[in-house]
């Protein structure tokens, strides 16, 4: 799988930009606020039609434009697919696949398997649940549509409910339709909750060996789904809390307060570990992440590396950059150093100065 060309109009700092990425590493180098981050967003946000860290399509046009273009050639297995995104600050965005507009956001998942790696990734583990229930839906949703569909209709489903919950308190009679939606809830909820346990099953198998190389064999981790209602159990717990629910006008039981625990050496590194730890352990993770995708679509994703590797020390990121041989891969820096003192070869050299990326020898 390997991004082709990358083209933007009026997107975040950007008036124009032609990008002819390579197969291997890709590095764009330059001061800080050039506009290096703002190019990973793009390919991330036109292989997953979301920002990583916009929650507006608005906020991504240039500020004196009205609307942003992103498109993207990308070859996978020998086929090529052209990806048209079209961002308008009044409008929904438009998005077509080979010239032909697709009507469902989901349509686009899994025609670019994307990993994005950020020094707030780093943080995955002492942040709360939601930022870890948002990393195994992000990778979820692009390696399965089923997966996609469940997710959002519980969502959906769960905001009804919510809804509704804060509507009984004011008008009469709401009650009778409570089972309407706790029905819908239940099914998509138990679906979510398999596949949930399943990717994380599938990490742990292989975390585990990576981290004991990370560590020199000095600690041994363990990813523990838990899920706020188990598997085949949330019929019983949705409705033994309903009176909770109607006191608090929400829907507190449910695969929306999923967490993940990680344990090293039988502590729970979430509360008693050393930052050093659950850094390591993030980064094991991220690792794995990349190893199961390779694993489960036989093809490698796309990596971005949104200046990482400063926040690493020399062990690593040597072994960040070993895992990513063979793949396409999108690195920010803001100098070459990193590269150098590893002995990496950097296969091409972008400098990103002022909305601008030149090719370098």
């Amino acid at each position: 799988m390997i991004i082709k060309r990358l083209d933007l109009m009026n997107f975040r700092n950007y008036d124009t930009l032609s990008l002819e990425p390579g197969a291997g590493t890709n590095i764009l180098y330059g001061n800080n606020a050039q506009g290096k981050t703002n190019i990973l967003e793009s390919i991330y946000m036109c292989s997953t039609a979301r920002s990583h860290r916009a929650s507006r399509d608005r906020e991504l046009i240039r500020f004196d434009a009205e609307e942003s273009h992103i498109k993207m050639l990308v070859d996978k297995h020998g086929s090529q697919y052209r990806i048209d995104m079209h961002l308008k600050k009044s409008k929904t965005k438009g998005i077509a696949v080979n010239g032909i507009p697709i009507r469902k956001v989901s349509e686009l998942f899994g025609i670019v398997n994307i990993i994005f790696f950020s020094p707030e990734d780093l943080n995955l583990v002492k942040k709360g649940p939601s930022e870890r229930r948002r990393f195994i839906d992000s990778e979820l949703c692009q390696l399965d549509r089923v997966y996609t569909n469940h997710l959002m209709n519980y969502n959906k489903v769960l905001m009804q409910r919510n809804r509704l919950l804060k509507d009984m308190a004011f008008k009469q009679g709401l009650s009778d339709t409570l089972s309407v939606w706790d029905e819908q809830l239940i099914a998509f909820g138990e679906n979510v909750i398999k596949d949930r346990k399943e990717f994380v099953g599938q990490l742990n198998s292989i975390i585990q060996e990576l981290h004991r190389k990370l560590t020199g064999g000095r600690e041994q981790i363990e990813i523990i789904y838990e899920p706020d209602a188990a598997p085949g159990a949330f019929e019983k717990e949705l409705k033994g809390s309903i009176e909770r629910d109607i006191r608090q006008h929400a829907t507190c039981r449910g695969p929306h307060r999923d967490d993940i625990c990680f344990l090293v050496n039988g502590i729970d590194i979430r509360k008693y570990g050393s930052q050093g730890q659950q850094r390591t352990a993030a980064l094991s993770l991220k690792l794995s992440e990349i190893e199961l995708v390779r694993q489960l679509i036989h093809d490698s994703p796309v990596l971005l590396l949104d200046d990482v590797l400063s926040e690493l020390d020399s062990s690593r990121q040597t072994q960040l950059l070993s895992a990513i041989k063979e793949t396409q891969t999108f690195i920010t820096c803001t100098g070459l150093d990193e590269f150098v003192n590893c002995r990496f070869p950097i296969d091409h050299l972008f400098e990103v100065s002022e909305g601008t990326a030149v090719r370098k020898n």
